[in-house]
């Protein structure tokens, strides 16, 4: 048996869409996450951007179980005394619902230049349209 490296020519990338409507915010993620890295293709290399593209709508209509919509807050300092801002789930989903899906998938890639790299592989929409009919992309259920 031989150990076969694989080359950035020989990556192929497709493209997916999922629809978020009624779906779970942590298992969609977590589907998410592991499409964007690829590690459900057989030639999977965990240092190389092996990973798909993955297109969501209805980002506005994901689910959340228990007391998420209130209590769930998301933090940002800005780095100078008194830069703390936070700001709840319910606040985000009126102004970027896209955002919600975004923040969730990004904990779940790598905290490295490869994860920011695999960030830009997922396109996500608060509504039904989407700019990406062209790449004719392959829809994913959860």
């Amino acid at each position: 048996m031989e150990t076969i490296s694989v080359r950035a020519k020989d990556i192929t990338r497709d493209w997916y869409i999922i629809d978020a409507e009624g779906k779970t915010l942590g298992r969609l993620a977590s589907r998410i996450a592991q499409v964007i890295r690829g590690k459900q293709k057989t030639n999977f290399t965990p240092h190389m951007d092996m990973g798909d593209f993955v297109v969501v709508i209805n980002a506005e209509k994901v689910k959340l179980t228990g007391n998420k919509e209130e209590n769930k807050s998301y933090f940002r300092h800005s780095g100078y005394p008194g830069g703390v801002t936070q700001i709840n789930l319910k606040k985000v989903r009126e102004v970027h619902p896209e955002r919600i899906i975004m923040n969730a998938v990004k904990g779940m890639l790598p905290h490295n230049r490869l994860g920011r790299k695999l960030l830009k592989h997922l396109k996500v929409y608060s509504g039904d349209i989407h700019p990406h009919a062209a790449q004719q992309p392959q829809t994913i259920s959860i």
